[in-house]
């Protein structure tokens, strides 16, 4: 019978030895891990996808935008004026299941030695050998770069997007701060990395009530202190002033790497359309800009309608959301007080006169929270503001160290 005939010569090919060991090498290649370096346009587009397959799960992942990520990662990135670095993808047979970047910064290396290093853009699908893989692929490009101190995430600076997130799962991440799966700090000690330093982010309620030594110190110091928004007819000039105050105040803090003046341009261009004037507070003592805070309204909530596509009509939806005061929440990533009044009572006065003037504002907008991030664990001085006013930690980020 002709099908008895197909039987037969099914199982003698399917007992063929040739036809076994093809069949188990099939197997073997579907499950080989190899690293490809990323060196054109499309293998590029491949290493910013990635993310949705490891997220594809998680209900808090918010999608960056694509057309962002392309110029972040491209040549135009100003932070590649001193610094440079390498991106890698891992496949698992012809499927991509991870990626990975390694950096080494000019600038770093002069204040904190020629031997330093970081790893970044760091995903990965919950699988220790993908892992280990991407982790060993960084380290040797590192090594070869004079590496010996490796410290990170960083995607691509400490001025940028940095840490893994280790508390905090249960909530969204706000813009321009990272979101992580649960496996990446487990997995990152497996490989020998030991933690660096955590970075906290503390939600507060706009309408909080200020505390009394608040009110007191403010008041106290209120003639001494003149506080302005930001002036968009001289927008050049203002992004100077401000990157002049963050680069001194922040000049002491662990892991610090100065703003370039491109770097800094290139932030408040990406934002200028997005952040109205009055969410830049300048203050000022004797006429001189000592101090500022920059907020952001939280474009998370609408870039997570749009899946990381602003065409064809998600730019529309991004402006009038934005117009329309939909958005709920902020986020204050930029904030400084100059060194000369830090530790004074005139300092802590700054401090609180630009924490307090968005509130009014924020309520104005219909914001009902705001995010401040990130702070070093150990600023206690700046953690007990924050919790003065009814702050309250709800995540934390961990950046990572290993000597190779």
């Amino acid at each position: 019978m002709p099908y008895a005939l197909i039987a037969l010569a099914i199982l003698h090919e399917t007992a063929d030895p040739l036809y076994i060991m093809s069949k188990q090498i099939d197997r073997q290649k579907n499950n080989l891990i190899y690293m490809h370096t990323v060196t054109s346009y499309r293998e590029m587009s491949t290493f910013i996808d990635i993310p949705w397959q490891i997220y594809a799960n998680d209900p808090m992942w918010i999608p960056p935008l694509r057309l962002e990520r392309r110029l972040h990662f491209s040549r135009f990135n100003p932070f590649l004026e001193h610094a440079k670095w390498q991106a890698w993808i891992a496949y698992k047979g012809k499927q991509p299941v991870g990626r990975i970047s390694a950096q080494v910064d000019t600038l770093h290396r002069q204040r904190y030695g020629a031997d330093t290093g970081h790893f970044g853009s760091l995903e990965c699908v919950n699988d220790s050998e993908v892992f280990v893989k991407l982790m060993h692929t960084a380290e040797i490009w590192l090594a070869e770069q004079g590496t010996r101190h490796v410290t990170g995430p960083f995607n691509l600076s400490i001025n940028q997007e940095c840490g893994i997130l280790v508390e905090g799962f249960e909530t969204p991440p706000v813009v321009m701060m990272p979101h992580s799966p649960k496996w990446y700090g487990p997995l990152l000690e497996q490989c020998g990395y030991q933690p660096a330093k955590d970075l906290l982010a503390y939600w507060i309620a706009v309408d909080f009530e200020p505390p009394r030594i608040m009110r007191t110190v403010i008041q106290k110091f209120s003639k001494q202190i003149k506080l302005r928004t930001l002036r968009r007819d001289k927008f050049s000039e203002e992004m100077e002033i401000l990157r002049d105050i963050f680069n001194d105040a922040w000049s002491e803090n662990w892991g610090f790497v100065p703003f370039t003046q491109s770097e800094f341009a290139e932030l408040g261009n990406s934002l200028r359309w997005l952040v109205p004037s009055e969410y830049i507070q300048i203050a000022e003592v004797e006429e001189v800009p000592v101090a500022f805070m920059a907020a952001l309204p939280n474009l998370n909530e609408i870039f997570a309608q749009l899946n990381g596509n602003l065409f064809p009509t998600g730019w529309l939806r991004l402006i009038r959301q934005l117009k329309s005061n939909k958005v709920q929440t902020a986020r204050i990533p930029l904030m400084g007080v100059r060194k000369q009044f830090h530790n004074t009572p005139l300092g802590m006065a700054l401090a609180f006169t630009v924490i307090n003037a968005p509130r009014e504002i924020g309520i104005a907008r219909g914001i009902k929270k705001v995010e401040l991030s990130w702070i070093l664990e150990d600023n206690k001085a700046m953690r007990n503001i924050l919790e003065s006013i009814g702050g309250k930690e709800y995540k934390r980020y961990r950046l990572y160290k290993k000597a190779l």
